[in-house]
């Protein structure tokens, strides 16, 4: 390749959870769940190129999303067995449990040619969902996919409230488990868990709440409340489900 050739520019998008239920735990400690989830219109974008190196820029970069060899990027690259110079630009927030570091590490298998959907749920749950996009029932512990018809719901619309909070999965699910394994009432059983282990989630559920005289639901393990609808206003994201 020559010095004049223009890197390979790849999309990640954001998904939405809009239900989860936890339905189990393995004996290695893994949960297994049952969730819808939808890609939106939200994207990362990614240049890669010859070489063997990673550079963050956008929303998050060095303070939350780093460039050493925990970056869901440089875990796909070596899962795939594959060297790249990648430039990761950042739009979707990180720890906001709408699946950013997951998108880029299913763009970059993508771009490898890599498909072992049970090999990519150790990366992270929601990886092998955002490998194929569109809509689907996740399941196992993210690795089992079942394609829905995205038709029926291609261009809905949602408002998400981001808060500042950076929501640690793990912590989440071991509250979750501290608390009996709850149920929760908006379709996400991680509710209950969220707001425990981060109590300031509550008040920006309830800020989007009188904005739009809706129930929020949280998006995955949080911190992303979202509401059907358009609701535009300041913190608020209006996205919509694409392919």
């Amino acid at each position: 390749m020559n010095a004049t050739t223009e890197p390979t520019v790849l999309r990640a998008a954001a998904k939405l959870t809009l239900s989860l239920r936890v339905t189990g735990l393995r004996d290695d400690g893994y949960h297994l769940i049952e969730s819808e989830m939808v890609t939106v219109d939200l994207f990362d974008v990614l240049e890669v190129s010859p070489g063997d190196a990673l550079v963050v820029e956008g929303l998050g970069a060095g303070s939350v999303v780093g460039s050493g060899d925990d970056n869901l990027v440089r875990k796909a690259l070596r899962l795939a067995g594959r060297t790249a110079s990648v430039t990761l630009r950042k739009a979707i927030p990180a720890g906001a449990g709408l699946g950013g570091g997951s998108a880029d590490a299913a763009a970059i298998l993508r771009w490898a040619g890599y498909s072992d959907l049970a090999a990519a749920s150790r990366l992270g749950a929601d990886v092998p969902f955002c490998m194929l996009g569109g809509r689907a029932l996740v399941s196992g512990i993210g690795e089992r996919v079942e394609p829905l018809d995205v038709g029926s719901v291609l261009g809905r619309q949602f408002t998400l409230l981001v808060p500042p909070l950076h929501v640690a999965t793990a912590e989440v699910f071991a509250t979750w488990d501290r608390l009996g394994g709850p149920t929760g009432e908006s379709m996400n059983d991680l509710e209950p868990a969220a707001v425990e282990a981060f109590p300031e989630l509550a008040l920006w559920r309830d800020r989007l709440a009188a904005a739009t005289g809706r129930t929020p639901r949280l998006a995955g393990s949080g911190g992303t409340w979202f509401v059907d609808g358009v609701y535009p206003g300041e913190g608020r994201l209006v996205v919509s489900v694409t392919r």
